[in-house]
């Protein structure tokens, strides 16, 4: 089965084991492909004597850091077939990873996207607001990961425009204009977790104390990034909810869970507030004293898989977040797959999300 056959798939469709099957068979093709083409790679199978032909299911597959792709440029392409390189979000200091994009892993990525959100959002596109400023995307050949995520979104938008000015104020006249404009219609909004709360909630409480009010009782917001810096203020992801309700009317709120080092597959939180994992990938958690797979409702570290990169070794990989497995194939919400939830990072691990690297500039 090709990749674009895999995409032809309901995101949700399938059960576990005809999951496992397809997934077991794209992943093993990835290791090899990866085994030949990146010689930093092979080394590291070599070292640990991996053999693919004993393999009989992905959650055998050898699984890298995500921090090793900021100590290597692992790349499974020539220099010259790379279109675009992807940086991951990092505070000032520190390093961050690069991960290398040819044409068909880029347009894999785009298009499994596109097959993952419209699962919640429907098929058609809307008026969308991006809640950041402009100028995080003007850098197209190295995009960091805050601004793939803008860029990767706006596919679902068919008039954009930019909540924030390069300051991160609220441009409250363009606001008001853009929904007076698109009245009575479904309105997309997209930001990381921490800005939407820091610059877009707390300003519209404070313009509804002036008697300015926004009603985004039609929109839909989507978010993620990282949460660890609303942990800190108290602020859970119900408290966030509940908020946004009352300060606009917003009550269509989608969290998602994902990292530059697997673009496209992201995770997307359904209407019971369950993260979920769809056909194109698949998350193993890994408990941390030995790293033997956990039990479903067990704690432990975060393994994600993904069927996209061909480009680099991304295939599988060891996160540094904590999380917890809920149930698979039988969430209330109607999707098949694992459900799950992150905790965040584990003790003394970098901040890397967006929305956290981004907040750490308010401590």
């Amino acid at each position: 089965m090709t990749y674009a056959d895999l995409l032809e798939i309901a995101p949700y469709s399938l059960e576990k084991n005809k999951k496992r099957e397809l997934l077991t068979a794209r992943l093993l093709e990835l290791t090899k492909l990866h085994q030949v083409r990146c010689p930093e790679y092979a080394r590291i199978l070599q070292a640990i004597d991996f053999d693919a032909n004993k393999l009989s299911d992905y959650e055998q597959l050898p699984y890298l850091p995500v921090r090793l792709f900021k100590e290597l440029n692992l790349r499974s392409v020539e220099e010259d077939d790379v279109v675009k390189t992807m940086t991951s979000s990092g505070t000032s200091g520190q390093a961050v990873s690069k991960i290398f994009l040819d044409k068909t892993t880029s347009a894999n990525q785009q298009k499994t996207m596109v097959k993952i959100v419209s699962d919640f959002t429907g098929s058609g596109r809307m008026p969308m607001i991006i809640l950041d400023c402009p100028s995080v995307i003007k850098n197209r050949q190295m995009f960091s990961a805050r601004g793939a995520g803008i860029l990767g979104f706006s596919i679902f938008g068919s008039k954009k425009i930019y909540a924030f000015d390069d300051e991160m104020k609220l441009d409250t006249e363009a606001f008001k204009e853009f929904l007076d404009s698109y009245k009575g219609q479904r309105i997309l909004l997209f930001g990381f977790t921490f800005m939407v709360w820091q610059h877009f909630y707390k300003e519209l409480v404070r313009l509804k104390a002036e008697g300015v009010c926004f009603d985004l009782s039609n929109g839909l917001l989507i978010h993620g990034g990282g949460w660890k810096k609303l942990a800190g203020e108290a602020v859970s992801s119900e408290e966030f909810h509940t908020r946004l309700k009352e300060v606009c009317g917003l009550d269509c709120i989608h969290d998602y869970y994902g990292m530059v080092e697997q673009t496209g597959c992201i995770y997307m939180q359904c209407e019971c507030g369950h993260l979920h994992a769809s056909i194109f990938s698949d998350v193993i958690i890994r408990r941390p004293e030995d790293f033997s797979e956990a039990e479903i409702g067990e704690r432990g570290i975060i393994q994600v898989l993904s069927a996209i990169p061909e480009s680099y070794p991304g295939h599988s990989l060891l996160t540094e977040d904590e999380g917890e497995i809920l149930g698979e194939d039988d969430c209330p919400c109607g999707r098949k797959g694992k459900y799950f939830r992150v905790y965040g990072r584990i003790k003394n691990a970098e901040l890397r999300g967006c929305s956290d690297t981004y907040a750490a500039m308010f401590d």
